[in-house]
């Protein structure tokens, strides 16, 4: 009875199909896509004197990520050590597998979490394919991937869930009477095989394995994901209602995680709790022993602890800076309610972070040099991100080395557009604590930053790179480093990171940019209305011949010689009916061209109504069609 008054009111939406993938070791499969020999070997990516990942030969070995790299070298002297410290391969590489999952979306909800982690909401394609099942024949089923073409997709068995399930379920188990699976569990049958089929293409098409976890959510997903690694993936199976009646599976799947494993609950938060349960103190330094707390908490010890409620986490929680409704956030990811949304696809990135950690930095001629490393890496990487391709018209006397070929008379050349402008720039700083009495240093991943509008010069595609980089350290990241540390010493900084956010979308013809690209509008008009214009070719100015019409020449009214051909139309030339009247107004002029002309108004003989003369044909027509 408390655990379902506890839970009153928790609801989360069960309708949607949420896959997320993880890519299997993504720092070390990089360079194994490059050189698939390397696949074989033990390799560890490393950075500065520590191995940031190794491949699952090493680990076969006795190596772990996080280890000196000396300490591995002892224990596998044949281990190939890479260099991660640039990150642009492992970007470029997201990016790809993220395009490449993304062709697959109907609705474009795929949203990236870090370089090697992506949601990918396939509810509307599930929906459909669920409409197309025939429950009298699940076994010989077709998962379409296209929503013109019904041909395009795979063969497949609706009776079973592919991969693993949790809870754990036989193959009998599964393939009980079809005719009595609800729809919900029917969609998630029809996920793991769309799961599965993706999970070989991302492997055969790109060389990267991942391991794949399918639920209603997006914290469901991830935790379930990481059940059956590598190379595997897991369904969260029903029921999943908080009624009282029937246990649900998401909170027995929950219970059974440490606090601090909950996506959402961060380092800190999860200290708290711990304290409050442990009823002890818990230090950074004593929590942590080999990136996992000496005393653990489980999600159920803490939901099920006699004084535990949404007001007590709110008191435990809160604080400055903790945004109101932090306990009730808590108390529902504890209960596996999570109704986030997959974010919309995204072609440009929220923001362009560079960060560095350090053994030691404690002095501004150290810092300076790192604020340069940095800020070149920024600006190569923002011209990968932000800026396309895109063609010029230029005049023949303006051509240069750049030219493609000429159009018409006119030639085109490739020249460079920004898709974004990042409005902000951040600099930001982990120092490191003073030592203590007992000549200990705590540890703190806290950071301290500082803001400032972007620059305008950093967008400037004619200055050479080397001027870009000496001017944003001077001008901008030299001042906000003042802020952050006015004193010239006494600081130690473990990470510098400089970014830039707060990206307004350039305009474009997009759906998704923030207006029209007005210039591209004016560069291309000229071109568009020379393939349009009435070119004069052998008749004088105000009639047209035979060939010209198709019909016995038309004679040229006194009215419509005031008006160049020219200027008249590229089609049909309504010719004016004795009855027909044209006003002009002496106070107005048209100029056009080289050719200065008074502005004609044509009155219809029909209705009445009085328009300029390049209305004339369009409005009869109006009336031939009534």
């Amino acid at each position: 009875m408390e655990t379902t008054r506890r839970s009153r009111g928790l609801r989360g939406k069960h309708e949607s199909i949420i896959i997320h993938f993880d890519y299997d070791c993504f720092y070390a499969s990089v360079f194994e896509a490059a050189r698939p020999e390397l696949k074989f070997q033990s390799l560890g990516v490393a950075q500065k004197q520590i191995l940031v990942t190794v491949n699952y030969e090493a680990r076969r070995r006795g190596l772990h990520k996080l280890q000196l790299i000396s300490e591995a070298k002892k224990i596998c002297p044949d281990v190939v050590i890479i260099s991660g410290e640039d990150l642009t391969e492992f970007r470029n590489a997201s990016k790809e597998l993220y395009t490449f999952l993304r062709s697959f979306s109907w609705n474009d909800k795929v949203e990236r979490l870090g370089f090697d982690e992506l949601f990918l909401d396939v509810s509307d394609l599930i929906e459909h394919n669920f409409s197309l099942l025939n429950r009298n024949d699940l076994r010989n089923s077709f998962f379409c991937l296209s929503r013109t073409d019904p041909t395009t997709g795979f063969d497949f068995d609706a009776s079973y869930v592919a991969g693993n399930t949790w809870p754990a379920c036989s193959t009998d188990a599964l393939l009980l009477n079809t005719s009595q699976l609800d729809a919900l569990r029917l969609k998630l049958h029809l996920g793991s095989h769309l799961a599965q089929f993706l999970r070989k293409e991302l492997e055969e098409r790109k060389g990267f394995t991942s391991s794949v976890g399918i639920a209603p959510s997006k914290l469901l997903s991830k935790l379930v994901g990481n059940l059956n690694k590598p190379k595997g993936q897991t369904t969260l199976m029903p029921p999943y209602d908080l009624d009282g009646v029937a246990p649900s599976n998401i909170t027995s799947f929950i219970d059974e995680h440490p606090i601090g494993k909950i996506p959402g609950i961060g380092c800190k938060l999860a200290r708290k709790i711990r304290e409050f349960i442990l009823q002890e103190p818990i230090g950074i330094d004593d929590e942590l022993s080999y990136g996992a707390p000496k005393k653990e908490v489980l999600v159920k010890d803490v939901r099920l602890h006699p004084n535990m409620n949404v007001e007590t986490l709110e008191m435990l929680l809160g604080g400055p800076g903790v945004p109101r409704g932090i306990g009730e956030k808590i108390w529902g990811l504890m209960h596996g309610v999570d109704d986030t949304n997959v974010s919309k696809a995204r072609d440009l990135p929220k923001q362009i972070s560079i960060e560095d950690s350090y053994t030691r930095l404690d002095n501004f001629r150290e810092a300076l040099a790192e604020l340069h490393m940095l800020a070149r890496s920024l600006i190569n990487r923002m011209h990968i991100d932000l800026l396309e391709d895109e063609l010029e018209h230029l005049s023949p006397d303006d051509a240069d080395v750049n030219v493609i070929q000429p159009i018409s008379d006119s030639i085109l050349r490739k020249k460079k557009r920004w898709l974004a402008h990042p409005k902000t720039l951040r600099l930001s700083t982990r120092p490191r604590p003073p030592l203590n009495s007992d000549g200990a240093r705590s540890r703190t991943f806290n950071r301290i930053s500082r803001s400032a509008p972007t620059p305008n010069f950093l967008f400037s595609l004619t200055e050479k790179t080397d001027v870009l980089v000496e001017r944003l350290v001077t001008e901008a990241l030299v001042p906000l480093f003042r802020k952050l540390h006015p004193e010239k010493s006494r600081w130690n900084l473990s990470l510098v990171n400089i970014a830039v956010t707060n990206m307004v979308d350039s305009a474009s013809d997009t759906r998704n940019s923030m207006g029209r690209d007005i210039s591209k509008m004016f560069k291309g008009q000229d071109e568009f209305f020379r393939q349009r214009r009435v070119q004069d070719r052998s008749a004088p100015p105000g009639t047209y011949t035979e060939e010209e019409v198709g019909r016995e020449p038309t004679p040229v009214s006194d009215i419509d010689r005031a008006v160049p051909v020219a200027h008249r139309g590229s089609e049909d030339i309504l010719p004016l009916s004795q009855d027909s009247t044209v006003s002009r107004d002496d106070d107005e002029w048209l100029f056009d061209g080289n050719t200065v002309y008074k502005n004609l108004t044509f009155v219809c003989d029909t209705c009445g109504a009085t328009m300029p003369t390049f209305a004339m044909l369009a409005h009869c027509r109006w009336h031939l069609e009534e």
